[in-house]
């Protein structure tokens, strides 16, 4: 899918952005189709995978810029770059100097005018709004624009905090928003990150949205359980909460004499992660990564199962 926030992120901070994504493969490839990576002159973010792949496309995208430009590269895999993979990969390259518009981006690769198929596919899209999918589709690339599906709100910027931003601001579809009390408690975070300090955090709990997932990992037990019994009044989809079992023990006895019911403190997971992992920052980041991309797999398999 198409991410206009990082393209207009990164225009604005680095001017004209080639922007690579994979418009089609036949047999194995690194990634998906749509998956994309931006360079500019003296960076670059995302990934299309693959190594050697990736470093070519990037060369060529950096060599783009100045004149800026489409270009379309199929390339195999195999014998061209000394890669194991079995399949070949057609590339698109476009250089932007402006975000485009729109819920689903078509366009030209080769000049041709919109086929029929195509104007079909995005009439579908605005009467029904169901999205089409990423594809190349007779010299016409066609994507639709990524909406943040998850809402992930990150209470505390101490080391685990920071090891799960670093971590999950790179998953596709999930705005971050992170809490702490004072702007000097974040370090430099990604640009998709919205960074909110608030003096008392429990204040920030009515601007979440109810669907929005909590992972609280403050510096302050207290914190943590002023936050806990916010939430329980205010509503969400998941919450987590890093702890021991003492800790969480003493947290159900604590939001029970607030007068919470058991089934509703039940909805809290402590502790959050795999514990089996160990306790560094970076194995706590791990555990919980992970079971949030189980979450957004099941999901994913129920909509499919539904369609």
């Amino acid at each position: 899918m198409f991410d206009l926030g990082s393209l207009a992120t990164a225009i604005a901070a680095h001017g004209p952005t080639a922007r690579v994504v994979i418009a089609d493969h036949q047999g194995s490839s690194p990634r998906e189709v749509g998956a994309a990576m931006l360079v500019w002159a003296t960076g670059q973010s995302g990934t299309i995978g693959g190594g050697a792949l990736e470093h070519e496309a990037t060369l060529r995208a950096r060599a783009m810029l100045a004149t800026g430009g489409v270009r379309i590269d199929r390339q195999a895999l195999g014998p061209a770059l000394g890669q194991c993979c079995g399949g070949a990969v057609t590339l698109l390259t476009e250089v932007y100097a402006a975000v485009p518009e729109g819920d689903v981006i078509a366009r030209s690769t080769d000049g041709r005018a919109m086929p029929l198929q195509v104007k079909r596919l995005l009439a579908q899209a605005r009467s029904e709004g169901r999205l089409p999918a990423s594809q190349l589709l007779q010299g016409w690339m066609i994507e639709p624009v990524t909406h943040p599906q998850r809402h992930l709100w990150i209470w505390g910027a101490g080391h685990v905090g920071r090891a799960l931003v670093a971590v999950l601001s790179a998953l596709p579809g999930v705005a971050i928003t992170w809490i702490d009390t004072a702007p000097n408690r974040f370090p430099d975070a990604p640009d998709n990150v919205r960074i909110l300090p608030v003096a008392d955090p429990g204040t920030a709990v009515a601007l979440a949205p109810p669907n929005a997932e909590h992972l609280i990992l403050t510096y302050s037990h207290a914190l943590d359980l002023d936050l806990c019994h916010r939430l329980l009044t205010h509503g969400f989809a998941s919450l987590g909460l890093i702890g021991s079992a003492t800790k969480w023990a003493r947290f159900r006895s604590r939001l029970g004499a607030l007068g919470h019911g058991t089934n509703s403190i039940a909805r809290i997971r402590c502790p959050i992660g795999d514990p089996s992992l160990g306790k560094h920052p970076q194995a706590i980041a791990i555990g919980v990564a992970a079971e949030f991309l189980h979450k957004t797999n099941k999901n994913a398999s129920r909509q499919e199962s539904a369609g």
